[in-house]
């Protein structure tokens, strides 16, 4: 099913309403509190709905010119649809709206492909946590 013949909504959401997706998605063997972020009161956090359901969730995190975005987590069912895109779609135009120059993430390894096409570029900065290979990505504005 393409995304154009579904109604979807993107709006801000609490963190607590990012918490359940985030674990089941990003880290299914972890207790709710491990995707708890010590910001989340501090970030911006959106959940795209297809009608009334919460199928994507992803919390922007701004300080001056920066932005990163973290704990991007599309529903298990729900993956490879565009759903994913359209949100982080959406986080790119809100950063842009604040003129924020360089927008970022932490992405895994093996995500690496889907933020590559959408006009992210990797840094030279890689890490590892709980087995799970990561690399700093970016997008810059200026």
């Amino acid at each position: 099913m393409a995304t154009s013949e579904v109604s979807f909504t993107i709006k801000e959401i609490t963190a607590s309403a990012t918490l359940d997706l985030r674990q089941r998605i990003l880290w299914p063997n972890k207790p709710l509190h491990y995707v708890r972020l010590p910001q989340d009161n501090k970030g911006i956090h959106f959940g795209l709905y297809r009608e009334k359901q919460l199928i994507a969730v992803g919390s922007l995190f701004i300080e001056g010119t920066e932005a990163q975005f973290r704990k991007l987590a599309t529903t298990t069912n729900e993956q490879g649809k565009g759903y994913g895109s359209l949100l982080l779609s959406h986080i790119m135009d809100y950063c842009n709206a604040k003129a924020i120059e360089r927008i970022w993430c932490n992405a895994r390894a093996n995500k690496q492909d889907f933020y590559l096409k959408r006009g992210l570029k990797p840094t030279k900065e890689k890490f590892s946590k709980d087995g799970i290979a990561y690399l700093v990505m970016e997008k810059r504005t200026t």
